[in-house]
């Protein structure tokens, strides 16, 4: 790739940063939220609650309900409140009435309790998982597809599950399936960020922080996302699907800085690994 491009996409992202970028989302549906044991939909006030938070997958559980799934919540994960309506039975203050007995009334008391996203959970049984799609008539986009399929030494792609990861010890890439996405940019720009994490293995490119991939949000992990990020910004605007894309990226990275106090100059040190990356994938010298 031009390194032309690469100054030019930096540059962008930066300058997008310097604005101040819309929340990042993710750009695949699953649907309206409801609780994978009952598959009953969440109301009211809960469907807010749980759709801010932006996980692509629209099923929840408890602790507990991860457990009995032969799964359980990641490490780190925090959990969302949900409330609903008790009725409970109280004395009356007016009793006892002129009969001389004791009557009760029921009032509405409001209680809450505390749930996790699929999305938020490992090891569950995907088979238990009803596919969820928005039935986006796919047309891929043959350059971007022929940079996924014709990539170097590339990791399993499948996609099984509805949502987007690289397994570094297994060494595969997970997608949700290409219907589920609302633009076709959109999951090219997704699988380019996980095939960017996959050139940091060790029979590839060998990154020393995702040999050392840590903890959910520390600094190793969101040092790598900046890199995944940043590689998949650099393929977008080769095959120039940036303009589709890149707010949505200059987004993912501000959140990411967060965790590393808002440190521009990491944005610079990423992209330098990111161009690394990005020659990787489209097997430049």
């Amino acid at each position: 790739m031009s390194s032309k491009v690469y100054e030019i996409i930096t540059e962008q992202v930066m300058d997008l940063l310097g604005q101040g970028t819309v929340p990042w989302h993710k750009p695949w549906i699953g649907g309206y939220p409801k609780n994978l044991i009952s598959k009953k939909e969440y109301r009211g006030i809960n469907v807010f609650l749980l759709s801010v938070k932006g996980y692509a997958s629209p099923y929840w559980v408890s602790y507990k309900q991860a457990q009995e799934l032969g799964g359980n919540v990641k490490k780190g994960e925090k959990s969302t409140m949900v409330v609903f309506w008790k009725q409970i039975k109280v004395q009356d203050e007016g009793s006892p009435d002129s009969s001389g007995e004791i009557t009760e009334k029921t009032i509405p008391l409001l209680r809450y309790y505390r749930i996790f996203n699929l999305e938020q959970c490992e090891n569950i049984d995907m088979g238990k998982v009803p596919q969820t799609d928005i039935n986006l008539n796919f047309q891929p986009i043959t350059a971007c597809e022929e940079t996924v399929m014709s990539m170097q030494n590339k990791p399993d792609i499948c996609h099984e599950e509805p949502r987007a990861y690289y397994n570094p010890s297994q060494d595969y890439v997970n997608m949700p399936r290409k219907e589920n996405f609302t633009k076709e940019e959109f999951y090219y720009s997704v699988i380019f960020h996980e095939l960017g994490h996959s050139t940091g293995h060790e029979k590839r490119l060998a990154r020393k922080q995702l040999s050392e991939w840590a903890t959910f949000g520390s600094e190793k992990y969101s040092k790598e996302e900046l890199v995944a990020e940043m590689t998949a910004a650099f393929l977008c605007g080769h095959h120039g699907i940036e303009q589709e894309t890149l707010e949505n990226s200059a987004a993912y990275i501000k959140s990411w800085l967060k965790k590393l106090q808002d440190d521009p100059k990491m944005v610079v040190l990423a992209a330098a690994q990111g161009q690394k990356a990005a020659d990787y994938i489209l097997g430049a010298d």
